[in-house]
């Protein structure tokens, strides 16, 4: 059984030997997407912007270097320990992390309850989770989509992280 919200160790084991440059690939084309449709988010972000910073996705086997500067916006799929280079770094379980991008979780929570962890330059993390806090981002926000296909896709990503959070006994969402 997971602890907190953390994906079975089988799913680490079998992400291993995926290749990582396609992940790079859709991730870095669906920020740069969501970037040009949202260009408050780079204002938002501020200095942030011109900063790497790393994901860390504890139960997965790779970690994640963002850049979120507009058009130069990208996404490199990296060893967990990949991330000398980063400003600042994130660390938690996956479903948590996701749980940040659409408002279901509360950074703030999720650090002061050890769920999270943060290194590096603190400034850029607020500067991060402010944004997306303001922005209000959801999972078709994500892949691009609008009217009802969004409403779908958005419907579907509630229930289907709810089911995943109770059978991985992850936290409880932020009120």
């Amino acid at each position: 059984m997971s602890e907190r919200g953390e994906l079975p160790r089988l799913v680490s084991l079998l992400a291993r030997p995926l290749p990582r440059a396609p992940l790079a690939l859709l991730l870095t084309r669906a920020t740069r997407r969501l970037l040009h449709q949202r260009p408050d988010l780079t204002g938002r972000l501020g200095a942030t912007a011109r900063v790497t910073i790393g994901i860390i996705p504890t139960d997965l086997p790779f970690a994640f270097a963002v850049l979120l500067d507009g058009d130069r916006a990208r996404v490199d799929v990296v060893d967990r320990h990949g991330l000398d280079e980063a400003a600042a770094r994130i660390s938690g379980p996956l479903l948590l992390l996701l749980g940040l991008l659409d408002g279901t979780y509360d950074g703030d929570a999720l650090f002061f309850s050890r769920d999270l962890v943060i290194e590096g330059a603190t400034e850029h993390v607020l500067a991060l989770r402010n944004t997306l806090e303001e922005a209000a981002l959801t999972p078709a926000d994500f892949a691009g989509l609008t009217g009802q296909t969004a409403g779908l896709v958005n419907r579907g990503a509630v229930h289907a992280f709810a089911a995943a959070r109770r059978v991985l006994r992850a936290p409880l969402p932020s009120a």
